[in-house]
């Protein structure tokens, strides 16, 4: 074996980084137990211990905090962890009506108009559809005329071609979907969940948000869909308002009773003030939350005498003197980020805001004063408006981009419309100050959603409302800070189109089921194995653990989201992963059968069987990279551990258990590659595929018109992503007659929905409506919601809504979309690479046709069946995946027999035999893998389809069914399909034979 050393080092290596990846999941855990053990169910004190572990050590000595190991371990899920998922759509109409200055036009009106209509059924981008609308409309007309505008004069002339305007208009599309995105995730980050995920999805004018764990509905929806608030605030000085501080500390110390006691989470985690510089009161603590030094008690007595300043350390510095001295500027103190809640209480108690000065605000900083201390500074800012509003609004703003300045220093160059100039111009000689006294500059905060970005000291008056913001920014600073001024002259507000509401009791559900399954699954197949293939089974499942051990590894350092179908997608592949190994040995026991010794006939099994491997195994994982391009949320985590688990599992099989089998034989340990029942299993086995050929043919024929006549006549079941609407999945506590919600929520709604039981449990309902779809606003969710509840309460008051899902019908036609262009992609890419591998079209062909036949078949199936079976057949994006998934296995599967035929087709001319015959040959020599391989997959999905639970028992049905006839196909269809190719061609010549010194 060449290379031995090699592969033993990236071995060693994988080993070692995947025990690093794995190491922070047992970290989080571990302190998360402790945190569980500490509460004894109480959730406010699981919640203080792990804020105070936040920042502290796991282990005395290692680096690691609660924090980091937090951020690294495998993230679950919505359907495993419970939460939402929701998508937010910019409104792109009114970017551009606002980049217009809102002409009243009809032409420019009516194209807006239609353009948004028309997106309800289009994947084209909106400016290209505004843009087609308004030629259509207007066909000599010139977008130059509405958008060469003062404001725009840097990008758009009045002579400007409507193509320049086009593509000005998708710059700034992609400008406000930055912002947007930039203001959601401060959104978020300040939500305070655990683990969230926000992402663009790239080409559309939408972004992605998961939030695991949340409950409140109507708070994020609040939160997530208010337009952003730019406003410019006059700031007081620190050391006017550390005078107030120092009252207020004395007076919630005096209001405090004496006698109350804090938690000591909470008390032995205060940071405070030292020296002018920050420092933690708390000592450390170790993973039993017990106290490790004697200053605890001392520690939390000061935070008694002193309690805000215990978690609010005034802004100060060390003077030349040495002594502490406050620090200039509108920052008065710093806190850590778990204890900015707790003076947010403190300064809006009732006793507190009495002392506070009518014109005083305080806004905490968006971002933490440095990436290794999660410490926020709290700003004093100045109402000098009209009933305690800002000195001025975003509104006023007509650009702001990132730039140098002449020194090459990074700055930010802002630009105000008239009104806002001569404002601007008074407010920046009030901070200025004195012009002949730099120290009574003063800040003007630049604050977005009560958020302060940024608080730049006033040098002098600013007059023409033209200003540059300097300070010690990084490229990444000024961008984001230019977005946030642009995001007050340019409001693109975001609304709703989509979302998925998973309860935490069916998150638990699926975590139990995911788990159950995937050990029966693997059980399944390692008792097998060594059934069928003895001590070389043995050597497979050795490679199976070692596989799942690297696929657990590698989707941990990538921080791939483990989500229910991607458990289903770990224990598929555990499935396929012994197809490597059932190639190679069914390999070796040939050549053992022709008389070879067994070191040759191992040697030689892995290597006549490596060109199958790979070409099945690319054929898979291209299939699973169209899944991932096409897919989203739980789908794209499925095809993540599908490809993973390619890529692990040939490594396994093919190096990992031959380094086994050479250990084995230099240490001369006994192999065997079958027990006495399978040793002549399929040996010598003479079915003729080809002579039955048209048999299959009408079987297959019969199958698919029933399914074509049902799919024209009843349809199919679409899932709520496909068609939109809004989907619920309702746990009753008893029994209840779905005809009976029928009717309940169609006197609600004012039509009837769609109600199902789900799977074989007559108290679980699926409900579907497409009831107030079309709007976003949170008026139409309340009133849904309302009207909902209100009919489910007639039918029993004990019931939970476990899962919840809204899609908007631009989401739905995406969807569809994207569905049908994953089929397409996949089945031009496996048959460009068939053509590249074998050479020949026709194999190319029969390659395809067999693909259709099992699509088709899959498609007839679910019409058929829908409603005949106690569980739901939707055909939804899990469909799709489970469509694609058949097809990568299924190709697979005809790859493999397509090999053996082409090398059979080589040799041929020495045995002078027909085309049938040898293509009979070939079945029959790969019938025993085709077989073993067949029997692990679909024993591993019938554990899904039983254990998996409802939400999978679709998927896997689906791919129970397609590997059964993705099976069948590869034996009775693709095959002797080649045969009608060209059995009336010119012999077919083989390939030639390369000779090498």
């Amino acid at each position: 074996m060449q290379g031995k050393g090699l592969i033993k080092f990236v071995a060693i290596a994988l080993t070692i980084g995947c025990l690093y990846s794995l190491s922070f999941t047992w970290m989080a855990n571990k302190v998360e137990n402790s945190a569980e053990k500490y509460a004894k169910g109480d959730p406010l004190k699981q919640k203080i211990y792990l804020d105070s572990m936040g920042t502290q050590p796991v282990f005395d000595f290692l680096p690691f905090t609660y924090n980091y190991v937090k951020e690294r371990e495998i993230p679950l899920g919505l359907d495993l962890k419970g939460g939402m998922n929701v998508t937010m759509e910019i409104s792109l109409t009114e970017l551009v009506s606002n980049l217009a200055n809102k002409p009243s036009d009809q032409a420019f009106t009516t194209a807006l108009r239609n353009a948004e209509t028309r997106q309800n059924n289009s994947s084209d981008h909106f400016i290209d559809l505004f843009g087609k609308e308004f030629e259509k409309l207007n066909p000599s007309g010139k977008l130059a005329t509405y958008f060469a505008t003062k404001e725009n004069s840097a990008w758009i002339k009045p002579d400007a071609s409507n193509k320049d305007v086009i593509k000005f208009l998708h710059k700034e599309s992609e400008s406000a979907i930055d912002r947007s995105f930039n203001v959601l995730r401060t959104r978020i980050d300040k939500f305070g969940v655990t683990s969230p995920n926000i992402q663009k999805q790239e080409g559309t004018n939408r972004i992605l948000i998961e939030l695991p764990g949340v409950s409140d509905q109507q708070r994020v929806r609040k939160l997530l869909s208010g337009s952003a608030k730019l406003e410019f605030w006059e700031t007081f000085d620190n050391m006017e308002i550390f005078p107030l501080l120092e009252n207020i500390n004395k007076t919630i110390a005096a209001v405090q009773q004496p006698a109350k006691d804090t938690t000591k989470a909470a008390a032995t985690t205060a940071p405070a003030q030292g020296g002018g510089k920050l420092a933690t009161l708390g000592t450390k603590k170790d993973s039993a939350g017990k106290d490790t030094s004697k200053l605890a008690v001392n520690q939390a007595e000061q935070a008694k005498k002193n309690p805000l300043f215990a978690i609010l350390a005034p802004a100060t510095y060390q003077g030349q003197n040495g002594q502490a001295s406050l620090r200039p500027g509108s920052v008065i103190g710093y806190s850590a980020q778990k204890d900015t809640a707790k003076v947010n209480s403190y300064l809006n108690s009732p006793t507190v805001k009495a002392m506070i000065p009518a014109n005083a605000r305080f806004f905490w900083a968006v971002k933490a004063v440095s990436e290794e201390a999660d410490v926020f500074e709290l700003h004093a800012l100045k109402a000098t408006g009209f009933d305690g509003t800002p000195a001025l609004a975003g509104d006023v703003i007509t650009d702001a981009r990132d730039d140098v300045g002449q020194d090459g220093q990074l700055q930010v160059s802002m630009s105000m419309n008239v009104d806002g100039a001569r404002r601007w111009k008074q407010v920046t000689a009030l901070a200025a100050g004195d012009a002949n006294n730099p120290n009574d500059n003063k800040s003007i905060a630049i604050v977005l959603d009560n958020y302060v970005y940024s608080a730049p000291t006033v040098q002098n008056e600013i007059p023409g409302g033209t200003s540059q913001i300097t300070g010690n920014f990084t490229p990444e600073d000024t961008k984001d800070l230019a977005n946030v001024l642009k995001a007050g002259r340019l409001p693109a507000p975001a609304k709703i189109v989509s979302e998925y509401v998973v309860g935490p009791s069916l998150g638990a559900e699926s975590i139990q089921k995911g788990l159950i399954s995937t050990l029966i699954g693997i059980a399944v197949i390692l008792l097998f194995m060594a059934m069928y293939y003895n001590k070389a089974g043995w050597v497979a499942n050795v490679a199976l653990m070692v596989n799942l051990f690297f696929l657990m590894g590698v989707l941990a350092s990538l921080g791939a989201v483990l989500t229910l179908p991607g458990i289903a997608g770990i224990v598929l592949s555990l499935g396929m992963s012994v197809d490597a190994n059932v190639l190679i040995y069914e390999r070796v026991r040939e050549e053992l059968t022709a008389g070879k010794s067994l070191r040759t006939a191992i040697a030689e099994g892995f290597s006549k069987a490596m060109s199958s491997i790979l070409d099945s195994n690319i054929t898979t994982f291209l299939t699973g990279v169209v899944l991932y391009v096409f897919g989203s949320g739980p789908i794209a985590g499925f095809a993540t551990t599908l490809m993973i688990g390619i890529l692990t599992s040939l490594f396994a099989a093919i190096f990992i258990t031959r380094l086994i089998f050479e250990w084995m034989l230099k240490n001369d340990k006994p192999i065997s590659f079958s027990i006495k029942a399978t040793q002549n299993l399929f040996k010598d086995s003479k079915f003729d595929f080809i002579a039955g050929r048209r048999k299959f043919y009408l079987l297959s024929g019969i199958i698919i018109i029933a399914g074509l006549v049902s799919m024209f006549t009843k349809g199919f079941s679409l899932g709520v992503d496909f068609k939109g609407g809004r989907s619920y999945f309702v746990e009753f506590s008893k029994d209840v007659n779905t005809n009976d919600v029928r009717t309940v929520l169609a006197k609600e709604f004012g039509s009837a929905p769609e109600v199902k039981t789900i799977g074989l449990n007559a108290n679980e309902v699926k409900i579907t409506t497409s009831y107030r779809i079309d709007d976003a606003t949170e008026a139409a969710e309340s009133e849904v919601s309302q009207k909902l509840n209100n009919g489910l309460k007639q039918i029993s008051p004990d019931y939970e809504i476990k899962d919840a899902q809204k899609v908007g019908p631009t989401i739905a036609n995406d969807i569809k979309v994207s569905a049908i262009y994953s089929v397409i992609f996949t089945i031009i890419i496996i048959f460009v690479y068939i053509l590249i591998r074998f050479r020949r079209w026709q194999f190319g062909v029969s390659a395809i046709v067999a693909l259709l036949h099992d699509v088709l078949v899959l498609l007839s199936i679910f019409s058929l069946l829908d409603g005949l079976v106690p569980f739901s057949l939707d055909i939804d994006q899990a469909f799709i995946a489970a469509v694609l998934t058949v097809m990568g296995y299924s190709i697979n599967d005809t790859v493999v027999v397509f090999d053996r035929v082409r090398e059979y087709i080589n040799e041929r001319n020495t045995k002078n035999e027909n085309l049938p015959t040898v293509i009979n040959n070939a079945l029959n020599s790969t019938l025993s893998r085709t077989v073993v391989t067949g029997i692990c997959t679909m024993a591993v999905l019938l554990v899904i389809f039983i254990f998996g639970g409802d939400i999978l028992r679709g998927f896997s049905f689906a791919m129970l069914i397609g590997v059964i006839f993705g099976t069948y196909s590869s034996l009775f269809v693709a095959t002797p399909f080649v045969v009608e190719m060209i059995k009336n061609k010119v012999e077919v010549k083989p390939e030639p034979v390369k000779v090498q010194a």
